[in-house]
């Protein structure tokens, strides 16, 4: 099957944590440090900005918003007024820049970190995925993570399933009542070449993998069978399922990954498709 990829949005530093929420597909500008919010129009506004990078979102059961902080390993929360405040430091359990996130309908969050240096590149060392409460309480959820990306919740909330960029595959885990994870075991195994990133989980139960190395997003069921490929133009770094009824697949996709370049050139793209089943679970 051959989809049609239409741009609805450019200008883009680099697109990073889609979110499909309350009608707009929210994203962090990594490298534009800032978080944007876009309406299935087209209208784009600013939700905030920022000093430094920001990676992943979500929202506590009360409507506030959560960001992560990359450089310090914050997870930041914004209060009714606007402010953004502390919510939970990640510094002791992180090894890297903290990344990608998911947050749990009872507001837990799990948070990735990149465990070496991407720029300039470091020779690739394992990482730990962080769990902070909904009160703020850090926690070591999974150590020996192979750069623990991309992140979704079944709509039971009993599973959660991590992208493990440098291991190219999709782990998962049993989520316990307060949060801890147990029963890891490999979820899929991503085909030669491609390398998952940001993750969007579908009705079916199959999940769509973003993969920059090979340009493209996979939909790739337990047990590794890919259903679908759409190639990009450019690298593909995140994706979401949104719209109205879910059915819209949103890609976001960049030239480079390099800070600095992304920032000054602002090439990186949404792109969007339609497909057959709708998003579920959490993000």
């Amino acid at each position: 099957m051959t989809r049609t990829l239409k741009t609805v949005l450019d200008g883009i530093a680099f697109g990073e944590g889609p979110r499909w929420h309350d009608g707009e597909l929210y994203f962090s500008d990594m490298h534009a440090h800032e978080i944007v919010a876009l309406k299935p129009n087209g209208q784009r506004r600013t939700v905030a900005g920022f000093d430094a990078p920001v990676s992943g979102l979500g929202w506590l059961p009360d409507g506030r918003l959560l960001v992560v902080s990359m450089n310090d390993k914050r997870l930041l929360r914004q209060e009714k007024d606007g402010r953004f405040v502390l919510h939970g430091d990640m510094s002791k359990v992180a090894e890297h820049l903290t990344n990608d996130m998911v947050v749990s309908a009872n507001g837990t969050a799990y948070v990735g970190n990149f465990g070496f240096s991407l720029h300039p590149p470091e020779d690739p060392k394992p990482a730990t995925l962080a769990r902070v409460d909904a009160d703020g309480a850090v926690h070591a959820a999974a150590g020996d993570m192979q750069f623990p990306n991309g992140m979704v919740i079944t709509p039971d909330g009993r599973t959660l399933v991590v992208a493990e960029s440098f291991a190219r595959r999709l782990t998962a885990f049993d989520i316990a009542a307060d949060g801890a994870l147990s029963n890891r075991r490999v979820w899929a195994e991503l085909p030669e070449g491609a390398v998952p990133d940001g993750i969007s989980l579908d009705a079916e139960g199959a999940i769509w993998v973003a993969s920059p190395m090979t340009n493209e997003v996979l939909r790739v069921k337990e047990g590794g069978s890919v259903a679908e490929a759409i190639k990009t133009e450019q690298m593909a770094i995140a994706c979401m399922l949104g719209g109205p009824d879910r059915k819209t697949l949103y890609i976001l996709t960049s030239e480079s990954t390099d800070p600095e370049t992304c920032a000054r050139t602002r090439t990186s793209r949404i792109l969007a498709t339609d497909v057959e089943v709708a998003g579920a679970g959490l993000p």
